[in-house]
């Protein structure tokens, strides 16, 4: 599921831009695979939360993604990241999205597209996968960044034929002369993946946050976030926790 969507995938859906390319008959080989960008991550995170809830049971989860990203801004990409999610949805998750990317001046960017969660270890035969649109816009102010998203998962047997919106923000602050960059997260669910109805009650709408920290080094980072959501603290679920990581993208 979505980390508010995927960091590591965002740096590199930020380098498509806005200008055209030529017709691809009217060009060598080389000059339609310079059309192209290929980027990949992997990361290794002491616990996979998904808008402020485990999906790890609270352990260390493996993850990883590549992209394929086009000149016109338009791109195509995958990511996966092992789970906790017993016989209804398996020990893996593999997501499948494709969008479009750029830039609408030197501070305004956007980002929309469609993701399609799939659990493919599941063992019960339960229809677990689902589809979910998203957008967002993200505005930089010198080492200043915000981005405001919103994810519409439309209703699916899936979710238990009801639907879910994610709205959040995300800021950023790099600190002059430093590699180190502060974050914040905010979000809000409202539907079938609020984290008081998963942890149990009757409560369909429910906030998550975080704070964190993280160094970058070449293609290497290191980060700290403290993660915490609304309603009921299911150790391993949905109690406020500390989660490290480290990832490499090229």
């Amino acid at each position: 599921m979505l980390t508010s969507f995927r960091g590591l995938v965002a740096v590199s859906l930020a380098a498509a831009g806005l200008s055209l390319s030529t017709p691809a008959m009217a060009q060598s080989d080389d000059e339609v695979a310079s059309d192209f960008t290929v980027s990949a991550n992997v990361a290794l995170t002491t616990d996979y939360r998904f808008r402020g809830v485990s999906l790890s049971g609270g352990d260390p989860a493996l993850q990883g993604g590549f992209d394929v990203a086009h000149d016109s801004g338009f791109y195509i990409g995958t990511w996966a990241s092992s789970i906790d999610g017993g016989a209804a949805y398996g020990d893996l998750e593999l997501d499948i999205y494709a969008g479009w990317s750029g830039n609408l001046s030197d501070a305004v960017s956007v980002d929309v597209g469609v993701l399609y969660y799939i659990y493919p270890t599941e063992d019960l035969g339960l229809d677990t996968d689902y589809i979910e649109p998203y957008a967002s816009v993200g505005v930089n102010f010198g080492p200043a960044e915000a981005t405001f998203g919103v994810a519409y998962a439309p209703e699916q047997d899936s979710l238990g034929g009801d639907d879910n919106l994610y709205l959040y923000t995300d800021v950023g602050f790099g600190l002059p002369g430093t590699p180190l960059t502060v974050t914040g997260h905010l979000g809000y669910t409202d539907g079938s993946l609020a984290p008081p109805l998963l942890a149990g009650t009757t409560d369909d709408t429910g906030l998550d946050w975080s704070l964190g920290a993280s160094v970058a080094q070449g293609n290497f980072e290191v980060g700290v976030a403290y993660i915490g959501v609304e309603g009921p603290a299911i150790d391993g679920f949905t109690d406020d926790a500390i989660v490290g990581t480290i990832s490499a993208s090229f």
